[in-house]
């Protein structure tokens, strides 16, 4: 698919050439791994694996190259930053590097970033919008409130910009021609986007997005987490926002000189305004509906709601009353993947469809340890058995697989680490499910626990919640292995106080909802010790976000780490905020 030109775009073309492509994807994926393997055939990555100029056999690509992990490939790219000019794995210039979140493994990954990877992250943006746009039409000329936050960019050795890859995006002379194509304007001014102090532009956001109140057409973030964190703070700060409207001067608060200068040039005194946000606030109680209040002409909410997000759905379900939650693309800091062509669907079962030109992709079928399978040509890595990688029309609808990813932008066979579930093909191209990460994230013995696995033992127990009306804010774990024996911890923030007798309860079924078959065994020899429920003081979380930004990180890209037994750091922070303590009362 071509890039998108400087100028308005027809929503419909874009649809019919992602149909046509859609229908050929097998040919589709030929032609784009011949363009990648061309385009970089002269990369000392390339040429040392021999592929001798036979670009167009995928077979032989597989033959020849082989399936590389993030360590594999770190020498290369710390190369690229120090400022190694050659073709070490692109024949393009290299001139900004992309750093992960970090929060997945407690690392940053230092991933290249070229001008093609820059078109394709709008390619996907046009074929997604341009589904959305059936159902969800915008006025042109209308306004978005985005919870985006850009992070501070560094220089490598080599002498390279370094920053988020979504920073990267914003500051793109492509985002404003992406903003211009589709006729929407933002609410916030750039010089709150890149303030550099995400307590000080989440205030302005909410500032600016009340002041374009009636013209919001919709509303966005990168991560659903931040539009929770967003009304979080709006339920604390509202009087004074309020006060901000009608006074027309901005809160003492916000410091940062750029900042404030923009978002009071935005400010007059409004006391209409200003009394209307007053009186729907005054009167509405627990906060549910609060966004279609406040901006009711606002069609949506989209972000990225799959995979570690989901635990925040209720919160924003319940700020979003009944406004749509869509969610948006599927990719990582290292490439694209897929699209949302079906804006319908719940964020619990949002399908994405692959798009076939934006990189070469293969899938290593997975099966997990516990399913008794095994396979011939099989590896065993962490919970699962894998076999061979199959090419992106090679599927089955109903299998689990692992991503793998080869780029323009210099990752070849690259494992990307994400677990996803066939569920189907539109025309040939399949469309997939995220399932979770591949890490195994919790050991103490002979057991293997998942992020996936986490994630139901903690939605199981907080059902408890619902009945006392209150919220689980988020959560972390890791395994205590200074304990005789080790044992897992769990850590909660609420949103109120339990009594001791629930909390207990909902330590005693997380500890029964595992269903490794290590982790069972092993906790009935006590040989894994009673699970640990630790609950943290209010606000315990944000302290972890204003570490993890602290150190260079952006709100943007912030997930929360569902396992920290390697961050020492997180750890001070939590056990620090502990106020509440119990153990299982499970096998006892």
């Amino acid at each position: 698919m071509p890039e998108m030109p400087d100028e308005l775009i027809s929503y419909e073309q874009i649809i019919d050439k992602f149909e046509a492509m859609t229908k050929d994807a097998e040919s589709v994926q030929r032609e784009t791994l011949k363009a990648i393997l061309e385009r970089n055939s002269g990369t000392e990555y390339l040429q040392k694996w021999n592929l001798n100029g036979r670009f167009d056999d995928p077979q032989h690509f597989k033959s020849c190259v082989p399936l590389v992990t993030y360590a594999d490939m770190a020498l290369y790219i710390q190369r690229i930053a120090d400022g190694d000019t050659s073709p070490v794995l692109t024949t393009d210039r290299i001139s900004v590097i992309s750093l992960s979140s970090g929060t997945t493994n407690g690392k940053r990954k230092v991933v290249p970033f070229n001008d093609k990877l820059l078109a394709d992250t709008f390619q996907i943006y046009y074929i997604s919008g341009a589904y959305r746009a059936r159902l969800f039409p915008i006025k042109p000329g209308g306004r978005v409130l985005e919870f985006v936050y850009g992070s501070k960019e560094s220089s490598t050795k080599g002498g390279l910009v370094a920053s988020t890859a979504t920073t990267n995006i914003y500051r793109s002379e492509s985002f404003k021609i992406y903003k211009k194509n589709i006729q929407i304007l933002g609410c916030s001014p750039d010089e709150v986007i890149f303030g550099f102090d995400s307590r000080q532009s989440m205030y302005c956001h909410i500032l600016c997005g009340l002041l374009y109140s009636n013209e919001v057409q919709f509303m966005s973030s990168t991560f659903s987490y931040s539009i929770v964190e967003a009304f979080r703070t709006f339920e604390q700060d509202w009087q004074q926002l309020c006060n901000d409207i009608k006074e027309g001067k901005l809160n003492e608060k916000i410091t940062v000189p750029s900042m404030r200068a923009s978002v009071s040039k935005l400010l007059k005194p409004d006391p209409d305004l200003a009394d209307a946000i007053y009186n729907k606030c005054k009167n509405i109680g627990n906060w549910h509906g609060v966004i279609p209040l406040l901006w009711p002409n606002a069609k949506y909410i989209i972000s990225i709601m799959t995979g570690a997000m989901e635990p925040y759905l209720r919160k924003l379900r319940h700020y979003a009353g009944d406004l749509p939650l869509l969610t948006s693309e599927y990719g990582a800091t290292e490439g694209w993947i897929a699209a949302n062509i079906d804006p319908t669907s719940s964020p619990e079962n949002t399908i994405y469809t692959v798009v076939p030109d934006i990189g070469y992709f293969e899938f290593i079928p997975l099966h997990l340890r516990h399913e008794g399978l095994k396979l011939d040509n099989s590896v065993a890595t962490a919970d699962y058995i894998e076999s061979e990688p199959v090419g992106l029309t090679e599927v089955k609808v109903g299998q689990e697989y692992e991503v793998v990813l080869t780029t323009f932008a210099g990752l070849y066979r690259y494992r990307l680490g994400d677990v996803v579930k066939v569920t189907g093909f539109y025309n040939s191209s399949p469309q997939l499910s995220y399932i979770c990460r591949k890490n195994l994230i919790l050991t103490v013995n002979i057991d293997k626990t998942t992020e996936k696995d986490l994630q139901i033992s903690v939605d199981k127990a907080t059902e408890l919640l619902k009945e006392e009306n209150v919220d689980l804010v988020d959560f972390t774990s890791y395994a205590d292995l200074s304990t005789v024996p080790g044992h897992y911890v769990i850590f909660w923030e609420l949103s109120d106080s339990l009594n001791e007798g629930i909390v207990k309860r909902c330590c005693s079924i997380m500890d029964e909802t595992f269903i490794d078959p290590g982790y069972v065994v092993s906790r009935k020899a006590n040989t894994i010790g009673p699970l640990e429920l630790r609950i943290v003081e209010r606000g315990t979380f944000r302290k972890i976000i204003d570490y993890y930004t602290s150190h260079g990180g952006a709100v943007n890209q912030f997930k929360t780490p569902r396992c920290i037994s390697t961050n020492q750091a997180l750890l001070d922070i939590l056990n620090k905020n502990t106020i509440q303590t119990c153990f299982s009362t499970l096998f006892s």
